[in-house]
């Protein structure tokens, strides 16, 4: 394994220990423990892009665990003509997708109410809660394709280019979902909820 680069006299402190393609190249030889790290990096982002996607809580962690496994069954696959990240995504998407078709998917999940603000400014933290429960329920009305662009774009920063790699489509493809997501949810959320867009 290689070393972590020294400043000073002792090591420097990084999420990862080495770099993506490096770690994904000892995934691919079995090293659960590069196998732990590359979960430990990408567990927060992955399940923020899911729980996007899916819209039920319950399915989450279980599309999850399936997308990290299809890593490790198929990190020597990896060929290099993507990052590390986008080849994850693409994969926790079709995950996201089959999981869907399984369910026969119809009804979104109700959106949960906004916790209570504990914090100071409670108006402002309340304005920010209603806002976000109001986005999820928008979301919570779109196809999986069009809230994977939307969850991509706006929560991941990923561009066009790089969706279209993760979505196996044409950018094309993904600039006209992002049209008519954006459209969805501007008539949805209504003036003042579309300036959030």
């Amino acid at each position: 394994m290689a070393q972590t680069p020294q400043a000073g006299n002792g090591p420097v402190p990084r999420s990862i220990p080495m770099d993506e393609v490096d770690l994904i190249g000892l995934v691919a030889v079995e090293d659960v423990r590069a196998f732990e790290a590359l979960y430990r990096a990408y567990h927060p982002r992955l399940r923020r892009f899911l729980r996007g996607m899916l819209r039920q809580a319950t399915l989450v962690d279980e599309v999850l665990d399936d997308t990290m496994l299809v890593a490790w069954r198929k990190a020597h696959t990896f060929d290099g003509t993507s990052q590390v990240s986008t080849w994850l995504f693409a994969i926790a998407y079709r995950q996201a997708l089959k999981a869907l078709r399984r369910l026969d998917w119809s009804m979104p999940d109700p959106v949960d109410e906004p916790a209570a603000p504990h914090e100071t400014e409670p108006d402002r933290e309340l304005a920010q809660l209603q806002l976000r429960a109001r986005l999820d329920e928008a979301l919570s009305h779109l196809s999986a394709e069009h809230r994977a662009v939307i969850e991509l774009t706006y929560f991941q920063g990923y561009s066009c280019k790089e969706i279209a790699q993760i979505t196996d489509c044409p950018v094309a493809t993904v600039k006209t979902r992002m049209f008519y997501a954006r459209r969805r949810m501007k008539a949805l959320l209504g003036d003042a909820g579309a300036q959030a867009l």
